[in-house]
Parts: structure tokens; C-alpha cells; sequence
């Protein structure tokens, strides 16, 4: 059986994630079936719109990328890996610049490449069961498929907070963070989706939420303290806060890669000033085509996903040795190497 299914449902294209033993996380065939299909319904005048999901009965949206395939990739030549994020990123792309509706139904676990497939559509309906992160600074990758672009857009301190702490979000609070733009209760996430199969787009209006966020009773924390010119200077800021949220910020902050952080950190400052998503896109290209290859990448997938001992050992083992020439190689353009978009 196929990992995505593909589809006609009414006046509308669909796209069923259907890996159900990895979470429905994304594979280079994936991202390219999905591709075909969306540039195939592009001018045809018989599908009004588009709906990704996934397979009724399983658990999750999707839970990222073939994290296990990238490290392979990244310990030998990273050839797997650039082809991957190759398809995955211009993908991303292709769904940012849709010309019509794209509607992904987010219901359950939404991570990595699955923010990545959904954030950049024009609806997100997110339900109680929606668990939101970009949790890569804890595995020594970076939050890709176009993070830099629309987290320091929800608001800069808030989206870097995100980033760095890999803080996760559920039901209500995504919707009052921005990611999603519409909250459905899962018992009925269905039925939308039939309506809107048959055209019903106006439904989601009315799906609307105005709850008030948990994470909001921090926000002047994170205003104070996530949106700083470096990493040390973040760190500094939450020792001098008073509020024990901000001593358990601290903590998780401590327990993630050095040089992920940085490299994070100057992911979104960049990704706020750059004019189109396609630079920011080409930007995390050449950052997940060196990252790939790092001790910490290498290491982190081990502690967390191969040995699982949660007891990953960074290098270098601090901020202090994560030096701005480091950061500057990571960031260098690739040449002849570069993406491009056709």
C-alpha cells in the first residue's frame, strides 16, 4: 500500500498520509508524490481546492521527516539526505505559493516536516488531539521546512521561543499561537472535511478560535527575554528573570545542542528579513546539507531515537565554543550546489 494516497473527494484534490508505523513522517517519495499531484490539480478546473489528512484510524498527522535516514545520509556522503530535503523544500514551497485553498486537517501529532506540509497552507484545523513542535534543537538538526520563515512571524520572541525551547503546543493554544487557523473537535473533524470536499470553505469560518492561549500568561516573560541578539544574551536574560517558568525555560534550554541554538537563532533573525520564502528556503538548504554531517546531528539522533538514553554528549559542549566562523560555514552559499525551484 502506498505511503500517501491520492485522490479526487467532490471538487477537491486529496492527499492522505498513509504510514501509519512511522507516524506518516515523510520520505523523499512522499514529498514527491505530493509534488506531482499538486502541480497536476494546479490548472485543473475540476478540483476547487485541497485537502491533506491522514489515514482515518491512525495515530498522528505526521510526525516529521526520516530523521533515521538523514543521519545514514549525513555519516557517508549526505547524498540521501540533499535529495530528500531537495523534494521536501520545494514542496514547502510549491504549497506556500499555492493559487488555491490548501486545507490540511492537523489532528493529532504535528511535527517537523509535518508543520511543513500544513503552516504554509491557507487553512489549518487544528483539533483537541493536535500536539504542535519543532523539536530539532534537541536532536542537533535546526527547525526547517521553512521555520525561519514563519516562526519569527507569529512574533519574533514567541517563534524563537518555539524554536530554541522545542516547546510543545496542543488543541486551542496552536490556534491562539497562529499556526492553525481553524480548531474542529475531533468527533466531527470528519464530517468537515466531507463538506468541504464538496466545497464547503465558508464551514471553517465559523471554526474560529478566540481563547485565550495558556502559553499567554508568559508572554511578557518571552517578549523579555527570546527575542535578544544571541543565544548568551537569551540565557542571561531568563537568569535574571524571578518566575520559576522562566528557571524551567532555562533548564530545557541547557539540555539542547549548543550549536543548534546558535544556529536557530540566527535561522530565524535572518529568515524575518528575507524578502521571499524561496531565499529563506535556500537558506536552510545549505544549513541542512552541513548539519546532516555535525557530531551533534550524528549524536543526537543516537541518544534520542537510536539508543534512546536521552543522555546526548554535544561538541562543542557549550555556547562559548560555537564560534560566529562556525556559524558563517553553515550559512555559506553552496554554488553550483545550490536549490533552485522550477
Amino acid at each position: 500500500m502506498a505511503d500517501v494516497n491520492i485522490h479526487r473527494q467532490g471538487v477537491a484534490g486529496r492527499i492522505t498520509l498513509n504510514r501509519p508505523q512511522a507516524l506518516h513522517a515523510l520520505n523523499e517519495e512522499m514529498c514527491l508524490t505530493m509534488d506531482t499531484a499538486l502541480r497536476s490539480w494546479e490548472n485543473d478546473d475540476e478540483i476547487e481546492l485541497v485537502v491533506v489528512d491522514h489515514a482515518e484510524g491512525t495515530r498522528g498527522f505526521c510526525a516529521g521527516g526520516d530523521i533515521r535516514m538523514l543521519a545514514e545520509s549525513g555519516a557517508s556522503d549526505g547524498s540521501a539526505a540533499q535529495a530528500f530535503f531537495r523534494a521536501e523544500y520545494r514542496l514547502n514551497t510549491r504549497i506556500k505559493n499555492y493559487p488555491k485553498p490548501y486545507i490540511a486537517f492537523i489532528d493529532g501529532i504535528t511535527m517537523g516536516g509535518g508543520v511543513g506540509i500544513s503552516v504554509h497552507g491557507s487553512h489549518r484545523v487544528a483539533t483537541e488531539r493536535t500536539m504542535f513542535a519543532m523539536p530539532e534543537t534537541g536532536i542537533g538538526l535546526f527547525p526547517d521546512v521553512g521555520g525561519g520563515w514563519f516562526l519569527p512571524r507569529l512574533g519574533p520572541p514567541l517563534g524563537m521561543w518555539l524554536a530554541l525551547t522545542g516547546e510543545r503546543l496542543k488543541g486551542g493554544d496552536i490556534c491562539a499561537a497562529g499556526i492553525a487557523t481553524n480548531f474542529a473537535e475531533s468527533k466531527v473533524v470528519e464530517v468537515v472535511k466531507a463538506s468541504v470536499c464538496e466545497g464547503d470553505i465558508a464551514l471553517l469560518e465559523a471554526m474560529d478560535w478566540d481563547e485565550v492561549g495558556t502559553f499567554e500568561k508568559h508572554l511578557e516573560v518571552i517578549q523579555r527575554c527570546f527575542w535578544k541578539p544571541s543565544v548568551e544574551e537569551t540565557f542571561l536574560a531568563l537568569e535574571a528573570e524571578p518566575g520559576e517558568w522562566a528557571k524551567a525555560q532555562l533548564a530545557v534550554l541547557r539540555t539542547k545542542s549548543p550549536r543548534t541554538l546558535k544556529v536557530a537563532h540566527r535561522q530565524m533573525t535572518l529568515g524575518l528579513q528575507m524578502q521571499t520564502f524561496e531565499d529563506n528556503m535556500r537558506m536552510e538548504f545549505r544549513i541542512g546539507c552541513r548539519q546532516v554531517h555535525s557530531h551533534d546531528f550524528q549524536e543526537g539522533v543516537r541518544a534520542v531515537i537510536i539508543d534512546k538514553d536521552n543522555a546526548p554528549k554535544w561538541d562543542p559542549p557549550a555556547l562559548a565554543g560555537v564560534s560566529d566562523r562556525m556559524l558563517d560555514e553553515i550559512f555559506a552559499p553552496l554554488g553550483e550546489g545550490e536549490l533552485t525551484f522550477g
